[in-house]
């Protein structure tokens, strides 16, 4: 059956996602306008050829990386300005989110130019689709300084945020970027490791700080691949005042026992169980 040749608009650029590991997460969409432009804009040109010979796509991409996308903004601005149709796309999911991208889209906007999103994989996204972290709100912050002083000074700056947070990283530097979030943001904090997302030895993985440490170090293949690491956000202090705690804490120690009544406090409230359980034992004890 012969099928049908999208038509891409002229003077145009499309940012398309690819897939991040599995060549199969590529959407319909994408695989119609990549076969469709006249140029096609790479972060590198080896990694891309492969999913385009996957799917028979012959347009040869050129390079626009991170050391050069400043350099190359110009070319592809002047064939945009030929009526060229453009695909921006990056070596794995998005570009633009921790991905070459940003320079050339905004010049490509500036000049005047249509920009159309083609949307698909990102890691971020699907490792928090799986994180099972019940916080609606994060914070996309990337990658880390490479540096140990830079970057806790980044952690430091997080650390009381109560937003969940979502880190890439590297395996050459996993190791020391958790040593520096249990030093800086606590070793009790939750969190859920994602390696190689999509691929075969893909690897989701929930606990403390404290116990990840332990249980990446104790096996070398964790170690490889690359990582989205997303760290529960900081707990708020409650801001109801104790009185009201203590009011609601009254009512449920009448029917219900002091553990039971501590936790649906703490629930109700949103105050720490901590906290709660030692006005309890104050209720207990006719202190309070």
């Amino acid at each position: 059956m012969h099928e049908e040749r999208v038509i891409t608009e002229k003077s145009t650029l499309y940012v398309v996602a690819t897939p991040i590991g599995n060549l199969k997460d590529v959407s319909l969409r994408a695989l119609d306008i990549l076969r469709s432009v006249d140029i096609i804009a790479a972060e590198d040109t080896r990694v891309s050829s492969k999913l385009l010979a996957h799917y028979g796509i012959h347009t040869k991409p050129i390079s626009l990386h991170a050391h050069n996308e400043k350099h190359s903004v110009a070319p592809v601005l002047a064939a945009l300005a030929q009526e060229k149709s453009i695909a921006l796309i990056c070596d794995a999911g998005t570009p633009g989110i921790s991905d070459p991208g940003t320079f050339l889209v905004h010049a490509a906007r500036s000049a005047g130019y249509a920009v159309v999103p083609i949307p698909g994989a990102n890691a971020a996204i699907t490792a928090l689709s799986v994180a099972g972290l019940t916080n609606p709100h994060f914070l996309f912050y990337g990658f880390l300084p490479h540096q140990q002083g830079a970057r806790r000074k980044e952690l430091e700056a997080l650390r009381t945020l109560p937003y969940t947070l979502v880190f890439y990283e590297s395996p050459h530097r996993v190791i020391a970027s958790l040593t520096d979030m249990r030093a800086t943001l606590g070793g009790d904090r939750v969190i859920v490791l994602a390696r190689e997302i999509t691929k075969l030895f893909e690897t989701i993985h929930a606990c403390t700080l404290n116990e990840l440490l332990v249980w990446i170090q104790s096996d070398a293949n964790q170690i490889r691949g690359e990582f989205v690491l997303i760290v529960q956000g900081a707990e708020l202090a409650s801001e109801l005042p104790t009185a009201e705690i203590t009011r609601v804490l009254r009512l449920l120690l009448e029917k219900m026992s002091l553990t039971d009544a501590t936790k649906l406090t703490s629930e109700i409230t949103g105050e720490k169980k901590n906290k709660v359980y030692e006005i309890a034992l104050a209720l207990k004890d006719g202190c309070a």
